[in-house]
């Protein structure tokens, strides 16, 4: 190729290069132009778009703006309506204070008047009293004062008289109510008071699975059944009775260790002399434990504070003793009971009294043996750890051993009384009892003329109903009388038996 050709293709070439970069200029430019109208035209919609809705949120502005100034308007409408109101409520008032205020003032202008009136009316009296009062001086030979003191005197002697028969009326009054009003608040007491009887013995009874136990429990030639005797103190009999063994002692405490020694002995299944004591042991302190557990719980349940350990300890072991077949703890918490509820009904402080009463029997659980009786030993105790005087007096005087010297000794010895005499506490049976409910009620039905007969308030009343055409109103008191003494000859019974004779009239017809 030449030169020439070469320089006329380079020529060529940039001239269509010159061309080509022309046509894409002016496209470009044309673009440029389009895309800036289309930008132009979307700013456009988006200022129309943006004038709506600030012109939106001006009118919702202004369309609350007016809602809240109509609201107020009609709130301001309101107060003053009100207090238009009020200014012709106190218009009205103003003038009936007005109208009332001239009405007062005419009132007191009457009144000055009658006053007036009134005065001289008083001067005209005095005068005519004084008048009055010198005719009579001079018709009696006697002045004012000595007529005044005469009379005196004479009133003295007349409301004396009055006085000395009214006091007579009472004392005879008391005399025949007293006895009443004893009883009734005894009676009161009695039916405020319940508690469950328990009735205790000196054998306990423990039952096995099987007969094949017994010989373990007594071990080769016996040692197990000794060392657990030795250990417990208690009795153990081994007999032909099935799937028992008896446990007797009088002691509670140690029959209650020696069947929880048992217990766990039989339970564990291991059986020989040191196990056995050593189970005795951790029993003896479980027991210990358990029995002030009880006294506390027993001063908590009552409401007694500040009581010595070791009287709570004393009160505890009261739940393993009887007397006469009654639980002892029992007997102490229902005779404190009692003695709260009487001494309330009597004026004196009940929480004394509740304390008194159960700390009245605590001589009967001694720590080592003594020759005092009960009650001058728990007096000894009571004082030895602290009570007040007349709690020590009540406890040492409640079976008359020694003076009483407070209100408190005689109410604690009435509750022990009526505790122990209730129905079913002591060597009494339900058996028992029931059969003199009905040899009372057999004995009075025995007389002539009696229909029914009813045993009635635990055995201490007799119901007796007798027929109205058989026997009269005089025969009635007779009969009572001779029941009465009936019963006194040929029973025995707590207290006394109220008998009743009933005689009724009936008359009876059918409509049909």
């Amino acid at each position: 190729m030449s030169i020439t050709s070469l320089i006329i293709s380079i020529v060529v070439g940039i001239i269509i290069g010159g061309v080509l970069y022309l046509i894409s200029l002016n496209a470009l430019k044309s673009k440029r132009k389009s895309i800036i109208e289309e930008a132009n035209k979307e700013a456009e919609v988006i200022k129309k778009n943006k004038l709506l809705e600030v012109k939106e949120k001006f009118l919702n502005k202004k369309s609350e703006l007016e809602k809240e100034i109509s609201q107020r308007n009609h709130k301001l409408q309101q107060a003053e309506n009100h207090i238009k109101q009020r200014e012709i409520q106190l218009n009205q008032r103003n003038e009936d204070i007005q109208r009332r205020k001239s009405e007062l003032d005419a009132f007191k202008e009457n009144l000055e008047a009658q006053k007036g009136l009134i005065e001289r009316k008083q001067e005209e009296l005095d005068k005519l009293h004084l008048q009055e009062r010198e005719k009579l001086e001079t018709i009696s030979g006697l002045s004012a004062d000595e007529a005044r003191e005469r009379l005196v005197e004479s009133l003295k002697e007349e409301a004396k008289a009055q006085a000395d028969s009214y006091i007579n009326y009472i004392i005879d009054d008391a005399k025949l109510t007293a006895n009443r009003e004893a009883k009734k608040i005894v009676i009161q007491t009695i039916q405020r008071v319940a508690t469950e009887t328990a009735i205790e013995n000196s054998v306990t009874v423990f039952h096995i699975d099987n007969d094949e136990m017994k010989g373990r429990i007594i071990g080769r030639e016996g040692r197990n059944i000794r060392a657990l005797e030795a250990a417990t103190g208690v009795e153990i009999v081994v007999d032909d009775t099935p799937e028992a063994i008896v446990l007797s002692a009088f002691d509670p405490v140690r029959r209650e260790i020696a069947r929880l020694a048992l217990h766990q002995l039989v339970a564990d299944g291991r059986i020989h002399p040191a196990r056995i004591e050593e189970v005795v042991a951790k029993v003896k302190k479980q027991i210990e434990e358990e029995i002030i557990e009880t006294g506390k719980r027993t001063t908590i349940d009552l409401g007694i504070h500040g009581m010595h350990p070791e009287l709570i300890r004393i009160i505890g072991k009261m739940k393993y003793r009887s007397s006469y077949g009654q639980n002892l703890l029992q007997h102490a918490r229902e005779t404190a009971n009692l003695c709260a509820i009487m001494a309330a009904e009597l004026g004196l402080n009940p929480k004394k009294a509740k304390r008194a009463g159960l700390l009245h029997d605590i001589g009967k659980v001694p720590d080592e043996e003594t020759e005092l009786p009960h009650a001058e030993y728990g007096m000894k105790i009571a004082e030895k750890y602290k009570e007040k005087p007349d709690i020590c007096n009540a406890i040492g005087a409640h079976h008359d051993e020694i003076e009483m010297t407070s209100l408190i000794a005689p109410i604690v010895q009435v509750c022990d009384a009526i505790s122990g005499a209730r129905p079913g506490a002591r060597r009494e049976i339900v058996e028992a009892y029931i059969k003199r409910l009905h040899d009372l009620e057999q004995l009075a039905m025995s007389y002539p003329g009696v229909t029914k007969t009813y045993a009635i308030q635990a055995g201490r009343e007799l119901r007796v109903i007798v027929g109205a055409d058989k026997i009269d109103d005089k025969q009635t008191e007779q009969l009572s009388g001779e029941i009465a003494k009936k019963i006194q000859d040929e029973m025995t019974y707590p207290g006394q038996v109220k008998i009743t004779v009933i005689r009724e009239t009936r008359a009876v017809n059918y409509a049909r």
